[in-house]
């Protein structure tokens, strides 16, 4: 196999509570029959594993979820053994800085039983990503070589705050956690494209995790993609869009080089994830 198709941003569809709001969201979106049919065999890691191959990904990053506030709650626990038997799938943990007391002692936990990364909810848990209080866990992250994500830009989810989803706060931590990885999930969607792209652009250590985004729509909103696609980072957002092929191949028609589009779709992520070293 050459250079995989990685996934970067998928949500499981079991958690333990849904905020309305966010379950309402995506019964439309999906636009299910039965959404008790669909729950069920989303929540089978099994037919979840033969979907995405189906859609032509290699490895999907699966991501936890404590916003008890704006979507609901999807356990570090659940989502550990959703992956636990399958290779292609990806454990990032979440940690909310209000219900956690250290932050890096928990990563550190958290990694040694396997989770490979982690993703804040700024708009969802009401921190600026440059508080203090995080830096510890950052210097633990940054020590570790494990990605961070962090929710950007806009949410439509009742209870988000939108003030904490601007991207220009995680120029700070850049500065200050020069070897973090650090990606902007959604590229701060809706206000602030150009404020993303600028801190690729000045942060080696900071990348465009595109997944919420219309792929086509993607040198609308940077266009000048090409000269940032080392750092530019494909994710779907899942269940957050209908069709994950179909965003692949979007990508895929973009008027970009082919070596930039094999980065976007994969090669970064592998990169990241260290897959090359397994």
């Amino acid at each position: 196999m050459g250079v995989p198709i990685i996934d970067f941003h998928i949500h499981p569809i079991y958690y333990e509570y849904y905020r309305e709001s966010a379950l309402n969201w995506i019964k439309e979106l999906q636009d299910v029959h039965s959404w008790e049919d669909f729950y069920a065999k989303n929540s089978d890691p099994a037919y979840f594993v033969d979907y995405l191959k189906r859609c032509g990904v290699d490895y999907a990053v699966i991501l936890a979820d404590y916003t008890p506030i704006v979507t609901g709650v999807s356990t570090n626990e659940y989502v550990l053994k959703f992956c636990s038997d399958y290779g292609e799938l990806i454990p990032f943990a979440s940690i909310n800085p209000y219900m956690t007391g250290n932050m890096a002692q928990e990563l550190k936990r958290l990694v040694n039983e396997g989770f490979r990364g982690i993703k804040f909810y700024p708009t969802y848990q009401y921190f600026y990503v440059n508080d203090p209080l995080l830096y510890p866990l950052y210097a633990c992250a940054q020590e570790l070589q494990i990605p961070v994500m962090f929710h950007t830009g806009t949410s439509v989810f009742k209870n988000a705050r939108l003030k904490y989803g601007d991207p220009i706060y995680l120029d700070d931590v850049a500065v200050d956690f020069p070897e973090l990885k650090i990606l902007m999930v959604h590229s701060g969607r809706g206000f602030w494209y150009e404020r993303a792209f600028y801190l690729c652009r000045l942060h080696q250590n900071i990348h465009m995790e595109v997944a919420g985004l219309p792929p086509q729509k993607l040198l609308e909103y940077f266009p000048e993609l090409e000269k940032v696609s080392d750092q530019v980072i494909f994710g779907s957002d899942w269940p957050g869009v209908l069709d994950i092929a179909e965003n692949i191949a979007a990508i895929k028609r973009l008027n970009i080089s082919e070596e930039a589009k094999t980065k976007i779709l994969g090669g970064n992520a592998a990169r990241h994830l260290l897959l090359n070293e397994r």
